[in-house]
């Protein structure tokens, strides 16, 4: 997707338009459609990064067509050519970036962005000033440690001092190789946009720390990218009479293309995936998982002998904050009682919610009934206090029903069971908590 040297494109021939552009240009708006119709919301931010940075690069390839200009609009279109290009490599760095919508990381991007065009301009249109050439290189890092430094009492992330190690390392060589005749530019244009791109491979291969084909193409296509502003000036400098297409130094932007669109379809499915397995509202796991998770655990009390708690619980006045205040705040009512329930509950036991106003509780080796039911007693005394919704305070209560394998049933249908037909007895007054200390019978629960 990149012509390695700016001294290559300076000797195109007058009145000729680089037709080889053609198919960057196709793919370019190919990458542009295909990243602006991306409509999930928790894509929309990564894909319209991504899209500005094919922009860019539809903008870099339209350049290329007219390098045939000389004077001051063959300066200009070099620099509109540099620039794109390098700040198509920025925009990709910063879709990996942490916190990456914060204004101190837009900050960030845009002294990054701001030094290159400065740079290139310099470099475009007056090389042979030293001294400018020089301040250029040195506002490569000052301007990302300016932003940084300004912004570490609110964000310190390892990452943003990465960046600056980056810049500082391109500035210091940029000084060393810039100034040096006959190949100092050559080796400064390209080391300016191989740094650019060897830093998106590795904020990508950070970000998508994943074994999965579009983390691979993406990585691997930018450190591709890369290694074209090292491999194709080497190869002209020591075998000029060695003929390589063109096509081949612009395949590795096709692979970063198809690697994220990779990427974009294995987030989607993994997204797919939960949302099959956990509940839309309070995104707790559904009765699928929940029963998958179940199984699980029992199987895991078998083998270890170990005993295994599932509660029941079914919220009290739910219908009637339904009726009198509406669903919507239903919906916040089932929500707080969710976080409620995650804090209380320890991480490797489960949550679930099962139905409408009922959830389930997996206790994967308690102590002993006491203790799994205490943990029924701790959730109804927190729904017991007034809960905040919509500016109404609501008490809303629970039954909580306990079943304990091996002692109350020994499979996963008998244990829900005597867990249900229990909460309905705690809901009826018919029994409570403290009620259940002996065993139903090995055949199943009795009948009431």
């Amino acid at each position: 997707m990149a012509d390695s040297t700016y001294w290559r494109l300076r000797k195109t021939e007058a009145n000729v338009v680089n037709w080889t552009r053609i198919p960057d240009l196709v793919c370019a708006v190919l990458m542009i459609w295909a990243f602006g119709s991306v409509s999930r919301d928790e894509q929309k931010y990564v894909s319209g990064i991504w899209m500005a940075g094919w922009v860019m690069i539809l903008v870099h390839s339209v350049a290329a067509l007219f390098t045939q200009l000389r004077g001051i609009w063959g300066g200009l279109v070099y620099i509109v050519f540099s620039v794109a290009l390098v700040w198509a490599g920025l925009l990709f760095s910063h879709a990996s970036m942490p916190q990456r919508d914060r204004p101190s990381s837009l900050w960030l991007l845009g002294s990054l962005g701001a030094a290159s065009f400065v740079y290139m301009t310099i470099f475009c249109l007056s090389p042979g000033r030293h001294w400018a050439m020089n301040l250029a290189a040195a506002l490569v890092t000052v301007c990302p440690l300016t932003v940084t430094l300004a912004s570490i009492l609110t964000v310190n992330e390892r990452r943003r001092w990465v960046v600056v190690a980056f810049c500082a390392a391109l500035s210091i060589f940029l000084l060393i190789f810039q100034n040096r005749h006959p190949y100092g530019l050559l080796v400064a244009w390209n080391g300016f946009l191989f740094t650019v791109y060897i830093g998106s491979c590795f904020f990508t291969s950070w970000t998508y720390r994943r074994a999965t084909a579009g983390a691979f193409l993406a990585v691997a296509g930018f450190l591709g990218w890369a290694m074209v502003f090292v491999l194709e000036p080497l190869q002209q400098s020591l075998w000029p009479q060695t003929h390589i297409e063109s096509e081949i130094w612009h395949l590795p932007a096709f692979v970063v293309a198809m690697g994220m669109l990779l990427l974009l379809l294995e987030n989607q499915l993994k997204h797919n995936r939960y949302l099959a397995l956990h509940d839309e509202l309070t995104g707790l796991p559904n009765r699928r998982l929940f029963q998958d998770r179940l199984d699980n655990a029992l199987a895991r009390a078998r083998r270890t002998g170990e005993p295994l708690g599932l509660l029941s619980i079914d919220l009290d006045q739910f219908k009637e904050v339904n009726d009198t205040l509406g669903h919507q705040a239903g919906d916040r009512l089932l929500q707080h009682v969710s976080a409620l329930f995650g804090v209380r509950i320890r991480s490797s036991d489960t949550v679930a919610r099962t139905g409408g106003d009922e959830f389930c509780v997996i206790l994967e080796n308690p102590a002993s009934r006491a203790e799994a039911e205490n943990v029924g007693r701790s959730l109804q005394r927190l729904l017991r206090e007034p809960i905040q919704v919509g500016g109404y305070s609501i008490c809303v209560g629970a039954s909580v029903g306990v079943a304990i394998f091996p002692d109350d049933a020994d499979d996963v249908d008998w244990l829900c069971r005597v867990a249900d037909l229990r909460m309905y007895e705690d809901k009826h007054g018919s029994g409570g908590l403290e009620s259940h200390a002996g065993p139903f019978p090995a055949s199943g629960p009795l009948k009431v």
